[in-house]
């Protein structure tokens, strides 16, 4: 008798341990199922998304971005109006990633993450702008002027080809956007 009472508590354990298991089994599915989708979704994204990382007077430095192509449209000064905040990419803000401190066109820049954005200028130098608020879904449509930690002016230099997709390379002087015609390079130290 003291043999059964011991087996009954025994075959529930298992049988809860055995449908754990399957229920992790389960997820473990789902979650390469969403990851699936969401390799397929990045496929499809019409500005791939782009990751670039590399070091900067020795220090790493990653920057990530959505990487629009020209497709026959003006870009400067239509697609990307002048005088307005653009998120210096497509879809989500493009954000850059420093781990140590480092000097943005001779301004100190403390280690973090943080949003990129341009005011593009019609003439004269843009204004290049570092905002606290880096993981930003939809852009400049969530940007906030009070999270910016560093606004530089650089001047944009314009180039005789045309450069079908928006490039952020990491080279010198520290980083340089080019995209149609534009040539903008940040110095970073």
């Amino acid at each position: 008798m003291k043999k059964r009472y011991l087996f009954v508590p025994a075959l529930v354990a298992l049988s809860v341990f055995v449908s754990c298991g399957s229920k992790n089994s389960e997820t473990t599915e789902e979650n390469s199922a969403t990851e699936m989708t969401t390799e397929s979704e990045q496929e499809s994204r019409p500005s791939p998304l782009e990751v670039k990382e590399g070091d900067i007077s020795g220090k790493p430095f990653k920057v990530q971005y959505g990487s629009p192509s020209v497709k026959g449209r003006q870009i400067w000064g239509d697609l990307v109006p002048y005088n307005v905040v653009w998120r210096t990419g497509a879809n989500e803000a493009t954000f850059i990633e420093l781990s140590e401190g480092m000097t943005v066109e001779g301004q100190p820049l403390a280690a973090g993450k943080y949003s990129l954005f341009t005011i593009p200028k019609e003439n004269g130098d843009w204004t290049v702008i570092l905002n606290s608020e880096w993981d930003l879904e939809h852009g400049h449509f969530q940007y906030d002027e009070k999270q910016d930690v560093l606004r530089v002016e650089v001047s944009p230099e314009w180039e005789e080809s045309s450069q079908e997709r928006l490039s952020i390379d990491i080279e010198e002087p520290g980083i340089v956007i080019r995209w149609e015609k534009l040539k903008l390079p940040i110095q970073i130290q």
